[in-house]
Formats: structure tokens, sequence, C-alpha cells
């Protein structure tokens, strides 16, 4: 899967020279926490609401409200953006701008062409909705977990006894755990057990939460 096929295009881009009022009241009122500065097409920075509200005139100051109202019509978006903004491009596979944001600690990456255009976004959101998209978790069925030696030919055995049985594979997903590699397999059936017993018969190690729980408690 690739950034471009998941990213969100409705982000609310800002010029440079939008006032930072409007910005923090856009920011409350559709419940943002940064937004993208775009400049003749081109990405140029962003704001988070700490900026927005770090830079807005203290209620406790001296100032009367003409001083303040003043302040506020010259308060820019240029003035208070921040520049070092991280973009990733469309062709990138999203599991590399999952670890992107999280080398980062980021909570989002832009999502720029080859001429530094801004053409959407990606957030933690979008990254779990496609972990759950890939793990077919919406499509229902049984997920099946088991332990492998990494070797050549494991998932279309798999595959083959699954097909036996007369059911078919939603989604297949592997990870690592210590030194074993774990497969993953959602079915599209309601009781898993025959396929669980099929596994262990060939030798498969069939695993559920039972085997993890001292790891946890």
């Amino acid at each position: 899967m690739y950034v471009g096929l998941k990213m969100l295009k409705d982000f609310m881009p800002q010029s440079p020279d939008a006032l930072a009022e409007d910005a923090a009241a856009l920011m409350e009122k559709h419940m943002l926490w940064m937004l993208l500065i775009v400049e003749n097409d081109k990405l140029i920075g962003y704001v988070r609401t700490e900026d927005v509200s770090a830079a807005m005139p203290s209620k406790m100051t001296g100032l009367d409200k003409h001083e303040i109202n003043y302040l506020l019509s010259k308060l820019t978006l240029r003035k208070i953006m921040r520049t070092d903004i991280t973009t990733i491009s469309p062709e990138t596979e999203i599991e590399a701008a999952a670890a992107k944001m999280r080398e980062k600690n980021l909570a989002g990456l832009a999502v720029v062409d080859g001429n530094a255009k801004l053409i959407g976004y990606i957030n933690r959101n979008v990254i779990l909705d496609v972990l759950a998209e890939e793990m077919g978790f919406a499509e229902g069925g049984s997920r099946i977990v088991f332990e492998v030696s990494d070797r050549p030919g494991v998932l279309k055995h798999v595959a083959s006894l699954i097909d036996d049985l007369g059911y078919s594979i939603i989604s297949t997903g592997t990870f690592k755990h210590n030194d074993c590699r774990m497969v993953v397999i959602r079915i599209n059936a309601e009781n898993p057990s025959s396929v669980a017993a099929a596994l262990q018969k060939n030798g498969y190690d069939v695993v559920g939460p039972e085997d993890f729980r001292d790891e946890w408690e």
C-alpha cells in the first residue's frame, strides 16, 4: 500500500498571510492540532495550536481593546509558522511512513509531489486504519495464529490446507516475537477449530492468548 492511496486531502491548507486569529478559530471549529501553510502551491511550513495560542496577546496585558485588535490584525501565520516540516512522497510505502513517524515522534506527515507541491496529509489515524484493513478486521471471520521457522513454502502449504476445508483467506500478516515468526491468518469462518486442527496435524504450532499470558501478568 502506498501513501498516495490513503492520504487525506481535506486538510485545509492556509496562506502565510492568513491571520493567526482566523487560524485559531478554524482549528477550534474543526478540532485541528495543526495547519499546513502553502504559498504558490508549495508547502513552506506549518503552525500548531500551541504556536498560535502562544502568539496571541494575553488578556492579562495592559493593552486596551483597540491595541489588541491592532496587534491581531498584523499577526499573520508567516510570523509564527515553523519551517522544520517533514514531508513524504505519495509513492512511499505506508509502512515506511509509519516508521518515519515513529522515529521522529510525529503525529503526521505532509505529502508532496516531485515539485514540492502539497497534495495530501497522512496521520496516525490513517496508519491505524490501514493496519485494521490489512488484517481484515472489518470483514469479520476468525483469526488463527501459528508460529513457524523461516522457511519457504509455508504460506502456500497453509493456504492449500485451508482451501481443502472449503474456507477462504481474508488476510495474512507476519510478526516477529522473540526468535519466532508468527503468522496471523484471518479466514471466512466463525469457528476456526477445524482449520486449527489441520494446522496442528501438519506440524504447525497454533497459539492463542493463553500461551503468552505469563508475559503480561
